[in-house]
């Protein structure tokens, strides 16, 4: 649903983001996690159209971002890290104004409005100011925003930034109902916020793409612990299976070798 190619983005000499890549499968929730300054808004950013590339590609369902922008715009939802609110609007004026902005037939608009309040769960809010709500629900109209157009693909940077603890579940919780209908990538500096909500993480660095995998194995190698690397020939994703059963093996991946035959792969 997600596709990012050598992604790089400098700004004079200095390299926000280098060669970033990964990708995202439809109905899955990625984590983008980094420190502030990373890179991860410029990503998000470039993902969304706001932001050309200074070179590498992204495609979103299909279409690139640089070639096809319009195209894209209409299959993304974005929210980013300060909501786009119109504070004097109620949430309901606010939310049929994005639908029209959006494209959304007039015929449509209503039903889309409502189910997007009601995901959002800002049925009750519907005709509160904007400026009367708290940040939580404030941040709750910003994703509804994002999904009233119903696009397969949402991308929200530091959806939980600000909110005190009980907001934050709240909005964990909203974006994990949102997963298998949705493919959605979330920016985050906090590594708990990937591992309650995301089903996968990409790690950031100074700019750089340094780790993609689940989030139980990367706590587990961030525990370290004993290893082995093997060197197999034959059905590698068998041997991982195999390997996967056995009392204490937390991951089994395969690693990368330009030293070894054709027919023989490394694992660890």
């Amino acid at each position: 649903m997600i596709e990012v190619e050598n992604l790089s983005k400098i700004y004079g000499a200095t390299p926000a983001i280098q060669d970033v890549t990964f990708n995202v499968e439809p109905g899955e929730i990625l984590g983008f996690l980094g420190p502030n300054g990373a890179g991860k808004t410029t990503t998000m950013r470039i993902l969304a159209g706001y932001l050309p590339a200074s070179s590498g590609t992204a495609r979103i369902a299909g279409y690139d971002v640089h070639e096809d922008l319009m195209a894209v715009r209409r299959r993304i939802g974005y929210l980013p890290e300060t909501p786009p609110l119109y504070p004097d609007m109620s949430v309901e004026g606010f939310l049929h104004f994005v639908a029209r902005l959006k494209g959304v037939p007039g015929r449509d608009r209503k039903s889309q409005v409502n189910s997007a309040m009601e995901r959002c769960n800002l049925t009750e809010k519907r005709k509160v100011l904007i400026h009367k709500l708290s940040k939580g629900f404030r941040q709750r109209v910003g994703i509804a925003q994002a999904i009233v157009h119903d696009p397969p693909a949402i991308i929200l940077d530091e959806p939980t930034v600000g909110l005190d603890p009980r907001q934050i579940i709240e909005v964990r919780n909203l974006i994990k109902s949102l997963a298998g209908s949705h493919t959605i990538i979330l920016s985050t500096h906090i590594l708990p916020e990937v591992s309650m909500t995301c089903s996968r993480v990409a790690i950031i660095n100074r700019g750089r793409l340094v780790a993609t995998n689940s989030p139980e194995n990367l706590v587990a190698q961030l525990a370290g612990g004993s290893g082995y690397e093997l060197e197999i020939d034959g059905d590698v994703e068998a041997v991982q299976q195999m390997l996967l059963v056995l009392p204490g093996v937390r991951f089994v991946e395969s690693i990368p070798s330009q030293e070894l035959p054709p027919n023989r792969r490394l694992i660890r």
